[in-house]
Formats: C-alpha cells, structure tokens, sequence
C-alpha cells in the first residue's frame, strides 16, 4: 500500500500525503513512516503524519483533502464513507483473484460505495490499476470539482443511506428466516 501511495505522489509531484492513525502520536513510529516513503523518493515534508482526534475535528480536517486514497486489501470502510459524505473522492482497489491481493469482503466495502453513487470506475481490481485512477483524478481538476459539489447528494440520494429501505428489507428478511425456521423445525 505505501509503495501505491509513493507511486502516486511520485507521478503528481505537487501532492502531499496526510495519514491519520493513533499510532502517529508516537516519534519513532512516525520515523519508520518517513523512512519508508524516503527510500521511494519522497521527501518527508511531502508526508503529514497526523494522530488521532476526537471526531469533529477528525470531520474538519477533509477540507485539507482532495483525493481519499482507501487502504488496502482492507479498506477504510466508515472512513471512506465520510469522505464521500463530505464531497471528496475516494480511490479504492477491491483486489483480484490472481492479481496483487486476493478479494475479500473488508477489501470490497470502498467498491460497495462507489458503485452505490455510480462512480464504479473510482475502483480499481489491481493496485497498478489504482495508481493510474488516482494520478489521472489528481490531474483533472474540473472533475475533481464536479465530484466535490455532487458527492453528498449523490450519497443522500442512494440506496446506501436509505435508512427507511433498508429497514424495510431487514425486517422481511427476519420474516423470512422466521418463516423457514417454523417450516423446518415443525
């Protein structure tokens, strides 16, 4: 995943990379993250290593963000969510069956969004094909405009966020197993 991260900043030179994780709070372990970046090329100052906050400011700090770059194989899930709510783009790899990581569902959810807001194509399957997704968004800034006034209320209008469905299709679904448990435990 970093080596995908560094690829990018690589081919947008102008970019920075925010990381926001508890662990970051601790200087050797932020040391170890420039580092690696460092032996791909990456001046330390283009990293900022953020540690964790309450919530809010957590919310607050997307408006330094033009592009969410969603982790892999496991993606950021809830994380991800937010930053399309809050109107930035998230750039996801679900993984291949023969490619660089096999699939899984952790690795699926940030795919699982993008296509609930028909933006499919934000997914990539391979991490060559996530660079390229990435670099080419960076260097679009009409779209990336575009993407920042409509992703809330593509997120408001789509099945993701229908509260009332979803509840609908969860409590059929309990009569449902209800019904079958009857027919076979009768």
């Amino acid at each position: 995943m970093l080596d995908a991260w560094a690829r990018i900043l690589l081919a947008v030179p102008d970019s920075r990379l925010i990381l926001k994780w508890r662990t970051f709070a601790d200087a050797s372990f932020r040391q170890r993250v420039t580092d690696a970046f460092a032996i791909q090329g990456i001046a330390a100052e283009r990293i900022e290593l953020r540690p964790m906050s309450v919530h809010r400011q957590l919310l607050e700090e997307y408006a330094d963000t033009d592009i969410a770059l969603d982790p892999f194989p496991f993606s950021g899930g809830h994380t991800s969510c937010e930053a399309l709510w809050l109107g930035v783009p998230v750039v996801s790899c679900t993984g291949k069956d023969g490619g660089d990581f096999a699939p899984r569902f952790a690795s699926r959810m940030g795919y699982a969004f993008l296509n609930n807001i028909d933006f499919p194509e934000l997914a990539a399957e391979t991490v060559a094909e996530y660079v390229e997704i990435a670099v080419a968004l960076a260097k679009d800034p009409q779209r990336m405009t575009m993407l920042r006034q409509t992703l809330r209320s593509r997120m408001a209008s789509a099945p993701l966020t229908d509260e009332a469905r979803f509840v609908s299709e969860m409590e059929e679904a309990y009569r449902a197993m209800w019904r079958d448990w009857g027919r076979i435990n009768i």
